[in-house]
């Protein structure tokens, strides 16, 4: 299979939900901890997010949006052992146990990128859209979201002709799965066949012998190479377009605590920090050598922006997009801690100021909410490469159009409290508005009753 066949790139970007908190629940996330049980904004959030599809879709590039999750997780509160109906098991959960409430009301899915791991039909054997759901079972409050991300997309991409769907990865420490924020695909466009880069943390063959610099020391490995290998398999990515590359142990005990927060990949760019992966040299001459298209490395020295100025700005979680669909020319969706950063700054300007690359304009967007907690733009969106039957074929209302958006904006300012604290929680009256906002926005979606809450109304 190496003939080119129309498509593009999706960006499928997660929209904040109400009860988007600091709870600091992410341990080696260090904006997730340093802005811990902090006021949040849940409206601004949203706003925000909804400003970055508003600025994409102006700018072409292909947009729809994943709805958030139904928080506070009833189900979840009812297996945590806090018992009664909603109002006593949230007081209860508030008053002996505040962090399980807090994971409860975790509004984490708005980080699109660790929904799933997908691959286009151009890269696989049987010319299908491949879909696994991250099992996310590092950190309990992201752990709960596996079962209705699984739902939505096999409710938003449901023709078998189409897509194939596959179980989410058995939950253990062996095979950690945190989705597409460790996994890059390069290509020459993007329907050609692509290559596929999975980064992982630790990998348990490793850790049976002695050396113990093959794992973090500080904060914990999120992936692992056990789980990478189980999605390549099951979505029949051809063996000789994969590379498993470790995340350097160094860059996850300095707060990467995924690799999209220490490099970025866009058709045949790749755009990666010095300290990314263990034996770097070695990983990025063995790429250069598997693909079978021009690749660019543009490879940040240390000296010149350290990984704490990485980590800090999140330079390497900008947005790496196409302006053309043959990817000839590119942008940077950034955040605006890059532009605050003086070093940042000076080496992004001289970067589209050069010739050398394909990258020609930058673009510096507030998201500070979701910043605060962790997360910027490359964060909030899952990448999917569609031809054009299989972009008709998927649901319909949740593509971006300027209409939507204006919707979108409306429903957010209608139902969204402008300032959540974490005695906010212990709020039974933040569950009924939740709830009402969602059942709103899937008429908004025209997604019909995906939610728990839905089916015990409709029963009803």
């Amino acid at each position: 299979m190496t003939g080119v066949t129309p498509a593009f790139e999706w960006n499928f970007d997660g929209l904040v939900g109400p009860t988007h908190n600091y709870a600091g629940l992410a341990s080696g996330n260090l904006a997730s901890m340093q802005h811990a049980h902090r006021t949040s904004n849940p409206q601004a959030a949203a706003l925000q997010g909804i400003a970055k599809m508003r600025l994409l879709h102006q700018l072409g590039v292909k947009q729809a949006v994943l709805p958030p999750h139904a928080r506070p997780n009833l189900a979840f509160l009812s297996a945590l052992g806090f018992q009664g109906n909603p109002a006593q098991q949230i007081a209860q959960a508030y008053r002996t146990a505040p962090e399980l409430l807090n994971a409860c009301y975790s509004a984490s899915s708005m980080w699109a990128a660790n929904t799933a791991t997908v691959t286009p039909s151009s890269d696989s054997q049987d010319g299908k859209v491949h879909f696994t759901v991250a099992n996310l079972m590092s950190n309990l409050h992201r752990a709960q979201e596996a079962p209705f991300s699984q739902h939505l997309l096999q409710t938003i991409f449901a023709d078998p002709d189409y897509f194939s769907h596959h179980p989410v990865i058995p939950a253990s420490m062996t095979t950690r799965d945190e989705g597409a924020a460790n996994h890059n695909r390069l290509c020459q466009n993007h329907g050609s066949v692509g290559f596929h880069v999975f980064v992982y943390g630790q990998s348990y063959r490793q850790a049976e012998g002695s050396n113990l610099e093959a794992s973090p020391q500080r904060y914990p490995a999120r992936q692992t190479r056990e789980a990478s290998e189980i999605i390549a398999r099951a979505h029949q990515i051809f063996p000789d377009k994969v590379l498993f590359a470790q995340q350097s142990p160094l860059a996850i005990d300095s707060g990467v605590f995924h690799n999209d927060v220490i490099a970025v990949a866009n058709a045949s760019l790749l755009l990666v920090h010095e300290q990314a992966f263990v034996n770097q040299a070695q990983v990025l001459k063995q790429l250069q050598q598997s693909v079978n298209f021009p690749l660019q490395i543009i490879e940040v020295p240390e000296r010149e922006i350290s990984l704490a100025d990485a980590v800090s700005s999140y330079l390497f979680n900008s947005q790496l997009l196409s302006i053309s669909n043959t990817g000839s020319k590119m942008m940077l969706i950034a955040p605006t801690e890059c532009a605050h950063n003086p070093k940042v700054h000076q080496w992004l300007e001289q970067l589209i100021a050069s010739p050398d690359n394909p990258i020609e304009d930058i673009h510096y967007l507030d998201l500070k909410q979701s910043m605060q907690n962790g997360g910027g733009p490359a964060c909030l969106r899952l990448r999917i490469v569609l031809q054009e039957a299989e972009q008709a074929s998927m649901h319909q209302g949740i593509i971006i159009t300027d209409a939507l958006l204006d919707d979108l904006s409306d429903w957010v300012k209608r139902y969204y409290r402008m300032a959540l604290s974490p005695a906010d929680l212990a709020d039974p009256a933040l569950l009924d508005e939740s709830y009402t906002a969602l059942d709103a926005l899937t008429q908004v979606l025209k997604l019909g009753s995906i939610y728990p809450f839905q089916y015990v109304t409709e029963k009803q």
